[in-house]
């Protein structure tokens, strides 16, 4: 059996998930850690190794805005996943090219993204592929979606709904930070991007909220956030005519960011305060992220999608449902699986030849049957229910 020499870009939580899972999944014979902070990586290392009972992992450092140095490194590998910040996810782009190693990134912005794809052709002529904004959402979320689309003979309407939650929630904030602070307030602000009758539009942010039953929890809100549907909509656009996207969040807990929002508290630019510039974000999450913070990291992660369309010659709701929790053996959040190992099941596609040379939109490329099989060969299923609907009035 073919092995593989795999490279994390980031020793972070969810870059360490990644890494068990190729370690265990991935045919690997070599993982390596890469950060700017090295004895970060040697701790993800030592954890991994640890975790597998073996010396599969080492660690290195790297400054990923050293083009030269960073090209050394991917050389080495077959496969590298970004756990980066969003904003270097380019230039390692153009580095796994040169360097002809296939990438897979977490992504964070679309406009990169969109930069990423272009590079297409490049992609194409060194024989690699490229997958940009993976993870659990935009990620994974999307990957369901188009698997709901694929048991529809004529898909109308795709509704995402996620979340990640304290399984313990303390009032008043019901929530605990699972990732970066910054990525939650960007999560906040600006537009989504949807499909309505068949167009694509932008929605702002946390307008149109609405309950969400989940048996094992309860009512939920969920509301429109931002970056979630990443490239499904132009990859979907004339397949459905609705495809939108909801992050759902224990009740209360969007009540108080419409009004941070409103105040002013998500801005970027400087303000003066008694003859002090502060940039509002800045001073929020200084003040927010203590409150965020919890010692207990018992998370759930949810994922539901329904999907409207003709099955059959009759219109069917189909509802696809994953949930996963903190893992208490291995110390794995719910987030850093659902996140971490939606990128280690994409590498190890593209590493099988599974994924085409190219620049892709995940959703595209990878088969959604096979990317949730293989969550649930690791213990994540999902569950699938086909609703009839009664027919709609012309």
């Amino acid at each position: 059996m073919k092995s593989f020499t795999y490279l994390i870009l980031g020793a972070g939580r969810q870059g360490t998930a990644a890494a068990y899972d190729l370690a265990i999944h991935g045919s690997a014979k070599r993982i390596y850690f890469a950060d700017m902070d090295v004895s970060q990586a040697e701790n993800a290392a030592l954890r991994v190794n640890t975790l597998v009972g073996k010396d599969l992992a080492g660690y290195r450092q790297v400054d990923v805005s050293d083009s030269g140095a960073l090209k050394d490194l991917l050389a080495s590998a077959d496969a590298a996943l970004s756990a980066v910040p969003y904003k270097y996810n380019l230039g390692i782009t153009q580095a796994a090219i040169t360097s002809g190693v296939h990438l897979c990134d977490m992504g964070g912005k679309t406009d990169i993204v969109l930069e990423q794809l272009a590079l297409d052709q490049a992609a194409k002529n060194a024989g690699i592929s490229i997958l940009p904004d993976c993870g659990m959402g935009p990620g994974l979320i999307n990957t369901v979606a188009a698997y709901a689309i694929n048991l529809l003979d004529e898909p109308e309407e795709i509704y995402i709904y996620d979340a990640g939650l304290p399984q313990h929630p303390q009032p008043p904030w019901n929530y605990t930070l699972t990732f970066h602070i910054n990525g939650l307030t960007n999560e906040m602000d600006g537009q989504a991007v949807f499909i309505r009758d068949g167009k694509i539009v932008h929605v702002d942010t946390l307008t149109e909220p609405e309950w969400i039953d989940i048996p094992e929890i309860g009512k939920l809100e969920a509301d429109v956030t931002s970056g979630g549907t990443s490239t499904a909509p132009w990859s979907f656009l004339g397949k459905v005519n609705r495809y939108e996207n909801k992050v759902m969040r224990y009740p209360g807990h969007y009540d108080w960011l419409r009004a941070y929002k409103a105040l002013g508290l998500f801005d970027q630019e400087p303000v003066w305060v008694d003859g002090v510039s502060i940039i509002p974000r800045r001073f929020y999450h200084t003040l927010l992220e203590p409150k965020l913070t919890s010692d207990d990291p018992r998370d759930l992660g949810i994922i539901l999608v329904r999907g409207i369309g003709q099955k059959d010659g009759n219109l069917v709701q189909v509802e696809i449902r994953m949930m996963d929790y903190f893992d208490e053996k291995t110390g794995f959040t719910a987030m850093e699986r659902l996140t971490g190992w939606h990128c280690s099941i994409m590498m190890i596609l593209q590493v099988n030849g599974v994924i085409p040379p190219g620049a892709h939109p995940h959703e595209l490329v990878a088969p959604p049957n096979l990317v949730l099989d293989a969550f649930a060969e690791r213990g994540i299923p999902y569950h699938t229910d086909i609703f009839s609907l009664p027919l709609r009035k012309v």
